[in-house]
């Protein structure tokens, strides 16, 4: 096949909500100070499993797609929160939705791994290794977070987005991508206590506090989004003026302007839903690029830049070209199950759990 055409779309957003005023009762910060400095005013924590909010928004994807779970050949799912490492999560995902013999693995480039499992999957599916695949970028950053730190415990939030590919000759999906990393940068932004450097022979999460340069990681996150945007849009034969639409990594209200302005893109044609999730880390990009899809951003044929940046210092930029399907095929009555608890309380039964090891 020459082209990988996205055929399906769903998300998964956990119901409890942690508003700016709720951290402010445990953190030295209010509503203002954070709206201003990153456009954020809420965020969602789940009180599920991560591999249980890509379910859902897997079978709302296929249910769009009008693709029964047993076609899916291939599932890649995006995450640096995954419930279990061995085995995998996506093997969960696959057990959840009844498909015995799919390829499936997991992959970690943090904010931008829903995007370069995009990339992998359409690869795969226009050389002919799947036919097709349920591309899944998730995260449940509230179970890793550092609660204590005001300046990235503001930041993230939980959630999780669906894809499903499948070949076509038509001229669309991905029409060209720019993938890359900073790794002399990689100190900037870093979830320290996770990982077998940390392990003291009985676990591999220690007490985790983060490092966060917040100025270096804007100047390396603008850049790396420009440029990987303006090489992408090269590769695809198209100019910015060609773009009918940009939907970026919703990291900071802040960065998205300088991208916008740096790639002469106006204020409308750049989605932004930062005010409601925060940052999702490896869901952020793809809840937003449903959710343009859901709110009528994207017709038949609208191109669409999508860049982003992750820790380590990674990058990405995506031109989509979208095919005709615009609403979904069919619908699913999923759920998650009721949560009986408030985000805040939620956060807080993460705060109350003691842990082992890290600098305190």
């Amino acid at each position: 096949m020459e082209f990988a055409a996205i055929t399906g779309w769903g998300k998964c957003l956990p119901p409890a909500v942690l508003t700016n005023d709720d951290i402010s009762t445990f953190l030295d910060t209010d509503d203002e100070w954070i709206v201003s400095r990153t456009g954020m005013k809420e965020r969602r924590i789940s009180h599920v499993p991560i591999s249980d909010l890509a379910h859902v928004a897997s079978v709302r994807a296929l249910a769009a797609a009008g693709v029964d779970a047993s076609e899916v050949d291939l599932i890649i799912f995006g995450s640096c929160s995954p419930d279990e490492v061995v085995p995998n999560a996506a093997s969960r995902v696959q057990l959840l939705l009844g498909i015995k013999t799919a390829a499936v693995f997991d992959i970690n480039t943090a904010c931008t791994s829903g995007m370069y499992a995009l990339s992998i999957a359409s690869s795969m599916i226009r050389t002919g290794i799947a036919r097709t695949a349920l591309v899944i970028g998730a995260e449940v950053a509230s179970s890793v977070q550092d609660w204590t730190d005001r300046n990235v415990a503001v930041l993230f939030g939980d959630g999780a987005a669906a894809f499903v590919l499948q070949g076509t000759e038509k001229h669309e999906g991905i029409l060209a991508e720019k993938l890359g990393c900073y790794a002399d940068s990689r100190d900037i932004l870093r979830a320290n206590g996770i990982g077998m450097r940390y392990a003291d022979g009985r676990t591999i999460l220690g007490t985790i506090w983060w490092n966060f340069n917040g100025q270096e990681i804007f100047k390396k996150a603008v850049v790396g989004m420009c440029e990987a945007s303006q090489e992408a849009l090269a590769r695809a034969g198209l100019s910015t003026g060609q773009i009918d639409l940009i939907v970026p990594h919703q990291a900071n209200l802040r960065i998205i302007d300088f991208v916008a302005k740096r790639l002469k893109v106006p204020p409308e044609q750049v989605f932004i839903n930062i005010h409601k999730y925060g940052n999702m880390s490896s869901a952020t990009t793809p809840v937003a690029l449903v959710e343009a899809v859901e709110e009528g951003y994207v017709k038949h044929g609208t191109h669409i830049l999508l860049p982003a940046f992750g820790a380590g210092l990674s990058y990405s930029a995506h031109v989509i070209r979208w095919g005709e399907r615009v609403t979904p095929l069919h619908s699913t009555d999923i759920e998650l199950p009721p949560c009986e608890k408030t985000g805040l309380e939620i956060v807080k039964e993460y705060m109350s759990r003691p842990r082992a090891g890290g600098p305190y």
